[in-house]
Formats: C-alpha cells, sequence, structure tokens
C-alpha cells in the first residue's frame, strides 16, 4: 500500500484539495493548473483564506485526477506554464506531492510549490528535487515579528531558503506588505540584506495586503484579526520597492 497526503495508508496517493484554478496567471510564469490545498501551519493575521487553515475539509483527489486536468490544459502552457501547488501549506502533504510532481515532470510539466517554508525534512527536500520554481513567501526577518505575524518561528524559513539556494534551483520570494506589521523600513532593508547575496532568486514579488477575504472569517464565525488596518498607499508600497530595489534586480508588485 502508499502512503497518503496525511499519512494515512491508502492504495492511491491521495491529496486533500481545498480548491482549482484552472487558468492561473499570478502563480508562477505562464498559464498554471493552480492546486490550493487544505491545511497550513501557520495562522497568518492577514490570511485572506482562513477556510484554508483547518486541516479538516477540503476534497480528497486522487493525483491521477490533477494529472489528468494537466493533460487537458496543456495546449495552453506553451513555453513557461504549468502546474503551481498552493494552500494552505502545500508542504503539510509533501508525500502525496512528491508522487504528483514526479509524474508531471515525467510528463513534461513545469512545477511549481508557493509555501511558507516551514518544513525543511528529508521527504521535503526530496519533493524540492521534482519542484522546477519554488515561490517562497518569507513573511517577515525579524524572529520576534514573525512570531506576531504568523505565530510561528521563521527560523525553518530561513534554513528552507537557504538549502534551496545551495541546490542551484530557482526561487521567487514573496512578501506582503501589511501596514503596522510588514512594513517597517529597517527590517525590510533587513529583509533584502539577508537574501541580495542569492543566486537562486529570479524575482522579488510585493504583495500588498487587502481586505478582499475579510468576509471570510464572519462565514467562519471568526474574528478578523486586522479589523481595522487599511490596504498599503501606494506611497507605501512604492517606498518598499525601492528599498528591495537596492538589493535585488527583478521586483515586482502585485
Amino acid at each position: 500500500m502508499i502512503r497518503g497526503g496525511w499519512g494515512g495508508v491508502r492504495g492511491l496517493f491521495m491529496l486533500k484539495v481545498h480548491s482549482i484554478e484552472t487558468f492561473g496567471t499570478h502563480e508562477g510564469p505562464g498559464i498554471r493548473l493552480v492546486i490550493f490545498l487544505q491545511g497550513c501551519n501557520f495562522r497568518c493575521l492577514y490570511c485572506q483564506n482562513p477556510d484554508t487553515q483547518s486541516v479538516e475539509g477540503g476534497k480528497e483527489t486522487e493525483t491521477q485526477k490533477i494529472l489528468d486536468l494537466l493533460e487537458k490544459q496543456k495546449p495552453y502552457f506553451k513555453d513557461k506554464g504549468g502546474l503551481t501547488v498552493s494552500g494552505g501549506e502545500p508542504l503539510l502533504q509533501r508525500h502525496a506531492l512528491f508522487d504528483l510532481f514526479s509524474q508531471a515532470k515525467k510528463s513534461g510539466f513545469n512545477t511549481a510549490l508557493d509555501t511558507n517554508g516551514s518544513i525543511l525534512d528529508e521527504a521535503a527536500k526530496k519533493l524540492l528535487e521534482v519542484t522546477d520554481l519554488v515561490l517562497l513567501d518569507v513573511k517577515h526577518i525579524d524572529p520576534v515579528w514573525h512570531q506576531k505575524v504568523t505565530n510561528a518561528s521563521n527560523n525553518i524559513v530561513l534554513k528552507f531558503a537557504q538549502y534551496r539556494e545551495k541546490t542551484g534551483k530557482p526561487m521567487w520570494l514573496r512578501y506582503v506588505l501589511v501596514p503596522g506589521f510588514t512594513d517597517q523600513k529597517p527590517f525590510l532593508h533587513k529583509w533584502g540584506e539577508h537574501f541580495r547575496k542569492y543566486k537562486t532568486i529570479r524575482r522579488v514579488e510585493i504583495l500588498p495586503y487587502h481586505t478582499l477575504g475579510v468576509y471570510k472569517y464572519k462565514a467562519l464565525g471568526r474574528e478578523n484579526p486586522l479589523k481595522g488596518v487599511n490596504p498599503p498607499t501606494k506611497e507605501q508600497v512604492r517606498e518598499a520597492h525601492d528599498i528591495f530595489k537596492q538589493y535585488f534586480p527583478q521586483v515586482y508588485i502585485r
């Protein structure tokens, strides 16, 4: 029998899928099939999809069904497109995800992993071997503020980035800009200083915080942890962009 995505024993590789986007254009290069998995080990204050946090829920989906979707969408991928798996946090389902990525690569598809980088065991390293691109969201460079923002440490996250750098395979770094929480200029500079010598970073993306997902907290019967916090102004976003440009040649605002 084969181990399933949540550590149970099953006859087939299964993933707990929250939702699927068939023509994604933001989660990696080109047009992509984007699979959002259920379950996350962070509790980010600015999470726009709190319904993906619990490991309960989601739809158990055979990896083969996702491969079938890939084949159907293949004509739209051209040279750059492919498969991206996001979350929640996909590393929670790294065993089954290894099977999916391995099969996808055998069929000639580009694979991308959108992750918080919070797990770096042998299974995660094995998954990275079949991951063409890592989209790594480094929430905050300061350990105290990272804990405040995510309720988790950034220790493994930084080790994850370092490990990926050593493999020589490409990364995109992502940074969610939240006024009062992740926009402190000294820490933006420190973030840039930490990663400036990495050779695998192809681009840095700034994702301005928005309030489009706040209704989900009400639907879940939960208080929005950033109630009253407004999105950053254009000036605040530009300031962050200009700081990162001092350290990276390719900086984009999403």
